[in-house]
């Protein structure tokens, strides 16, 4: 077994590749673009071997500003720069898209890499997009961002910036979940609203994840998970991965190692020490506590929890282990010989301005009641003369 300082352990959210791409336009061929001399990141190779780290869900993340619009498009490109980072440095990183390739990746000291995709929007409101994301390598889904979707409401819905439109999770956003489910991909509530938190927890039937968010009894920030949140995570076997960023921490620029150690010791005596881990979102924020500057720290963190008297196995499921356990009760759930979801999201719910409707006028008569198609029926026979 490892020493704990020095062990393997799964980082939940790291925004590198949005960095390529504002930095390099994914052009990772460029010299300055190396990741093993990458500078003015939280992130390079040397950082993660010094951190110790031996997984990653990388995020495949686009703005909100893409919604309706290019979000699809720049969710593949990101997917492929996560692809072409374990091609340009196979040393390093393994691309795996389960549980088993995490532990095989750890046996052979490399970063297991995962394509985590950070907000709903990615979708564009499509089951088919979904299982596509599938099928390319995504293994969760954030629901939200910090926009609502046309299924799912946001973070800002509780501070009154953005309206309820969904009221958590509308009938197509159940879908989703549901989808999620039979395909294996985890359900991550970072970023959206308690609503839409307390309706997925209830209808997920696999335990679910807050890839990086914090604790809301500590700092009053709506991207922060509420006790009453917290019990429901622990009731489902569910995860809460803290969040590194400053505003998150403290609620105020500055932060300190010792504070996000309070957030994991908070989420522990409320939703036990299997509902906690570390979430990073390393390249995905502009402040960081002293002391948590970039990957390499991790055993800093650590090294605060022992003395904290964490036990080696809280410590070890914190690193790993508890995600570990999520992933594989998320596999076991799924079940691709069960027919998929297929109703699509109503038109009217979707906005147009960008899209065509390819099919909704054709199938729109699919999804009637049968007392609507009696009455259509009736007036066709009528006109004819036939009634």
């Amino acid at each position: 077994m490892e020493p704990l300082l020095s062990g393997r352990r799964c980082q939940q959210h790291n925004d590198l590749p949005w960095r390529l791409l504002t930095m390099f336009n994914n052009q990772l061929q460029t010299e300055r673009a190396n990741l093993t001399s990458l500078a003015n990141t939280h992130t390079n190779i040397p950082k993660l071997r010094a951190g110790f780290v031996g997984g990653q869900f990388w995020s495949a993340y686009t703005p909100c500003d893409t919604q309706n619009k290019d979000a699809v498009k720049r969710t593949l490109e990101q997917i492929d720069v996560i692809q072409r980072m374990c091609q340009m440095y196979p040393e390093t990183f393994v691309c795996v898209t389960n549980s088993a390739g995490i532990r095989q990746a750890f046996r052979e000291g490399r970063v297991a890499s995962l394509v985590g995709v950070e907000g709903g929007h990615s979708i564009d409101s499509s089951l088919g997009v979904l299982r596509t994301l599938y099928r390319l390598g995504m293994r969760y889904l954030t629901l939200t961002h910090s926009c609502n979707t046309p299924w799912a409401d946001n973070w800002l819905v509780d501070t009154g910036e953005d309206k309820a439109e969904s009221q958590g999770l509308s009938r197509f956003g159940q879908s989703v979940v549901k989808e999620m489910n039979r395909l294996g991909v985890i359900i991550d509530l970072a970023h959206v609203s308690v609503a839409t938190m307390k309706a997925a927890l209830r209808l997920s039937t696999a335990p679910v994840i807050f890839s990086h968010s914090s604790a809301y009894s500590l700092c009053q920030h709506r991207r922060n998970v509420p006790d009453d949140v917290l019990r429901l995570v622990n009731q489902t076997g569910s995860l809460v991965m803290v969040n590194f960023y400053n505003d998150y921490v403290s609620c105020r620029q500055e932060a300190t190692l010792s504070q996000v150690a309070d957030h994991l010791d908070h989420i522990k005596k409320v939703a036990g020490a299997g509902a906690v881990g570390f979430g990073g979102d390393f390249d995905g924020v502009s402040r960081l506590p002293v002391g948590l500057e970039d990957v390499s720290k991790y055993p800093d963190l650590v090294a605060e929890l022992l003395r904290r008297r964490w036990t080696e196995a809280e410590v070890r499921g914190a690193l790993a282990n508890n995600l570990l356990r999520v992933f594989e009760a998320v596999e076991q759930v799924s079940d691709h010989t069960q027919s998929p979801e297929e109703e699509p999201i109503p038109a009217d719910q979707l906005q147009a301005s960008c899209r065509t409707m390819y099919g909704y006028s054709e199938a729109a008569s699919l999804h009637r009641q049968p007392g609507a198609l009696l009455a259509s029926l009736t007036t066709v026979l009528l006109g004819l003369g036939l009634l």
